[in-house]
């Protein structure tokens, strides 16, 4: 007699993992938030204790006085975590989603967590050097900016392989990246300047930085 035939394992792709893992935690954390904020769970001060401390404030690169001593560096990572209310959260995880699903199976786990996080740091330095808002900046946007970066260098990167030439996938670089502005423009004029378009900026820019000397990542010329 023979036995069962072995179950075949879906092997889960090492990028999913990163962008789903990144996804649970935004949306645990501003669970949290709004339990709070229904006094559901601890005090509803810890929203704005939860910016005071965790947002990045531009002002504490230029002398304001820090609530402890390390958070004008914790900042540049903490304020990823955090969202402006549950819609701000959601219209981030989906879009971290869609560009997680686009990017699996082509970069490999490491390099998506990595190139996330380089992109939020940049994307924490675009706001300190651009804003002057006394307001602070909060949630994921500058890092998912950054992966928009990286598919479109990788789309520009399989079309070159396939064999387009190399001004017909200038143009689709140029296109797409014209038209990820316009709708930043858009975005920030419907919502009154509330947008932090230099998070975004300095997100795409700094993964765009990243790719053109990564081996294997090359956009191109």
């Amino acid at each position: 007699m023979t036995g069962p035939p072995p179950v075949s394992k879906t092997k889960i792709a090492p990028e999913r993992v990163v962008w789903l893992g990144l996804a649970l935690v935004f949306c645990a954390v501003e669970a949290a938030l709004i339990a709070a904020d229904l006094r559901l769970l601890g005090s509803p001060l810890w929203r704005p204790l939860a910016y005071q401390y965790g947002g990045f404030w531009a002002g504490l690169l230029y002398g304001w006085q820090a609530n402890y001593a390390a958070q004008p560096y914790a900042m540049f990572l903490s304020y990823m975590v955090l969202h402006a209310g549950w819609q701000h959260m959601l219209g981030n995880v989906l879009a971290l989603g869609w560009l997680g699903l686009q990017l699996e199976g082509r970069i490999g786990g490491r390099r998506l967590a990595m190139l996330f996080l380089i992109s939020g740091l940049g994307g924490a330095v675009g706001f300190g050097l651009l804003s002057t808002s006394p307001r602070p900046m909060v949630g994921a946007s500058g890092a998912i900016m950054g992966l928009v970066a990286v598919w479109i260098a990788l789309d520009a990167r399989d079309r070159l392989a396939e064999g387009a030439s190399g001004r017909a996938v200038r143009h689709m670089v140029l296109g797409r990246t014209a038209l990820v502005a316009v709708l930043n423009l858009l975005a920030s004029v419907l919502e009154a300047g509330g947008l932090a378009w230099e998070t975004h900026l300095g997100g795409f820019v700094a993964a765009a930085v990243v790719l053109a000397v990564m081996p294997g990542m090359r956009s191109p010329g």
